[in-house]
């Protein structure tokens, strides 16, 4: 076993990851069979280095003295160099003199640029180096403040200082690529360093262990509930527990052969060579995956068919009248698809195994999701299934409701609640398809691994939870004056207008922060080397779109009018678990961006709702 050159709890010079800039850490721990040290930055962001990359505290002292002392040695040698004579001429003298004027400008020119670019550069310089709207005013800044710092203030300040190795050419040069390429920077940090091992989880969230299994039952249990009771003729929830049907009729294997057959039909879709191909954001462990984008096309194909089949006689409002078998069978599709992605999972290497599903309990494991990004050959199952079989079998649903309702209300066209309820939702269906590449950088795709959670909330929460209102209006319908109408189609503009423009300058400026879109908005760095916005939509309030998400939801339901509270369960349920995911994000942007999120959350203070929360 090699011997360790550095300490638990030593304060050593840590190399930052991909660069030749250094700063003061303390290290953590140190992981035998990676033989990585586990240090923590000033501003609390932990990262693993190599020996390599790590610096007594004394180093750079010791190179910048010895800098000094070789540059002192050569001025005085040329100035006693023994092959020159004693006796010249006035002109040749003067000559010599001018030449050897301009070589010892130009060695102290060279010796300022050493001792610049060996000296550690002032906090205030720190924090706007990744600005680029002020990069020639740092540059100046850095270079007279260092002229004219002493050693004792050098020594001072030093928890507040990073060190550069390259000259200053070269330095400036790397700036601008590390500003227009952070993703790609990124990549090559972690591919270069080292394989990624995934740490045991030790922060279980849903209530831990216990929590987990729980969800396990009350998720279903909680969907059968609302469409037992929504399926009455008084859907009121003061009826709970509603009367359970016979076991046997929740269960009929020609439903469950149309489930199955529509996840086939969309995983066919999914494979055609159609729409582009992207990469995601960087791994832990250096990989960048490829993701085909087709959604839109995806739903384009699906109404075809569709379209196709009720053409050829098929009866959609089949769906409405057989709506708890589906549930039933959405279900136990889900259930087959998280053991078979636990079963694997325990076959995946380490660096494919998710942050947060990883703790190494069974049940938890099989909750949260064991593996990070499940694939079979290019087929990336939690992409797949985080926004086709679901997400378009809602809209399925929908238009299912529509003609359910035409059908027992004995209507000629669909009513006015159930046009906004049908056309609110296709909205928000379309752009999520529309704007598919953005779902690359969210949490689900990022950090949460893919097991039962993920693949009941993809194919039985969305689909039977979110159609709620267009089911409960079958039975129970509601006239909507068209003043009223207005207040609510307005309503839902502005959500809509609120959550796409959060969403887009979020994902203009994690692709490109010089994009022209984004280029003017106020940022904060991190030591990441990535920042934060802090105007636009995301100085209002932590999460905007969070907060246009919750808008929508309340339009879509005011069309089912106040007669129940039932209806209204998608808005009360999305409300508590945006609180909740943001206090996951919260969380994780903390442990990644240390003081930088602290500064964030001072200048924005509200989180989801302004002025209230």
């Amino acid at each position: 076993m090699p011997s360790r050159k550095f300490e638990n709890g030593e304060l050593v010079m840590g190399r930052w990851p991909g660069s030749n800039l250094y700063y003061e850490v303390k290290v953590m721990d140190y992981d035998t069979s990676t033989q990585l040290h586990t240090v923590k930055y000033k501003d609390g962001t932990e990262l693993e280095l190599r020996e390599a990359d790590m610096q007594k505290m004394n180093f750079f002292k010791n190179r910048r003295e010895r800098s000094r002392s070789n540059s002192s040695s050569r001025r005085r040698s040329r100035s006693r160099s023994p092959g020159r004579t004693s006796r010249r001429s006035s002109s040749r003298t003067t000559r010599r003199s001018s030449s050897r004027g301009r070589e010892a400008r130009k060695e102290v020119k060279v010796q300022e640029v050493l001792e610049v670019t060996m000296s550690p550069l002032p906090k205030s310089v720190v924090n706007n180096i990744n600005n680029p709207h002020k990069k020639k005013e740092v540059n100046d800044t850095a270079h007279k403040t260092i002229e004219h710092k002493t050693e004792s203030e050098l020594d001072s300040s030093r928890l507040d200082v990073r060190y550069n190795l390259r000259p200053r050419k070269e330095e400036t040069a790397g700036k601008v690529m590390e500003s227009e390429e952070p993703e790609r920077k990124m990549e090559n940090i972690v591919g270069n360093t080292h394989k990624y091992k995934v740490p045991k989880t030790t922060e279980l969230e849903f209530g831990g262990k216990i929590g987990a299994f729980f969800m396990l039952s009350l998720l279903p249990a909680t969907v059968l509930t609302l469409l037992l009771i929504c399926g009455e003729k008084d859907a009121s929830v003061l009826n709970f527990p509603p009367a359970l049907p016979a076991l046997t009729t929740l269960w009929d294997n020609h439903v469950f052969g149309i489930v199955v057959l529509w996840f086939l039909i969309q995983a066919l879709i999914y494979v055609l060579p159609i729409g582009k191909v992207v990469d995601g954001l960087p791994l832990k462990n250096g990989k960048r995956l490829r993701y085909r984008i087709n959604g839109f096309y995806a739903i384009c194909l699906s109404a075809v068919l569709v379209g196709a089949a009720v053409n050829h006689g098929i009866d959609l409002s089949y769906i409405h009248g057989h709506f708890l078998q589906f549930a039933v069978s959405a279900m136990a599709f889900s259930l087959i698809l998280g053991i078979y992605l636990y079963i694997r999972s325990r076959w995946a290497s380490e660096d494919e195994l998710a942050p947060g599903g990883n703790s190494g309990n069974l049940i938890y494991d099989f909750f949260i999701g064991h593996e990070l990004n499940p694939r079979i050959k290019n087929f990336d199952l939690k992409y797949f299934c985080e926004l086709r079989p679901g997400l378009i079998g809602w809209v399925v649903i929908n238009l299912a409701m529509m003609l359910a309702e035409m059908k027992l209300q004995k209507l000629e066209y669909p009513s006015l609640a159930m046009i906004l309820v049908n056309s609110f939702q296709l909205l928000y269906v379309l752009d999520a398809l529309w704007n598919e590449e953005a779902i690359l950088t969210t949490m689900d795709i990022v950090h949460d691994g893919f097991g039962f959670m993920l693949a009941f909330g993809d194919l039985v929460w969305v689909p039977f939870t979110y159609s709620l209102q267009a089911f409960y209006l079958v039975n129970h319908p509601n006239e909507v004056s068209w003043p009223f109408a207005a207040a609510i189609i307005t309503l839902n503009f502005i959500g809509y207008i609120v959550f796409r423009k959060a969403n887009s300058q979020k994902n203009a400026f994690r692709r490109n922060p010089y994009d022209p879109k984004v280029a003017h908005l106020m940022t904060i760095p991190t030591a990441t080397g990535k920042s934060l916005l802090v105007s636009g939509m995301w100085g209002f309030v932590r999460h905007p779109n969070y907060l246009g998400d919750i808008i929508m939801a309340l339009a879509w339901s005011l069309p089912c009018g106040f007669s129940h509270i039932l209806p209204y369960f998608y808005v009360i349920y999305f409300t508590c678990l945006l609180i909740h995911r943001e206090a996951r994000d919260e969380h994780q942007c903390l442990k990644k961006y240390g003081s930088a999120w602290d500064e964030y959350c001072r200048q924005v203070r509200y989180r989801i709702f302004p002025g209230v929360y």
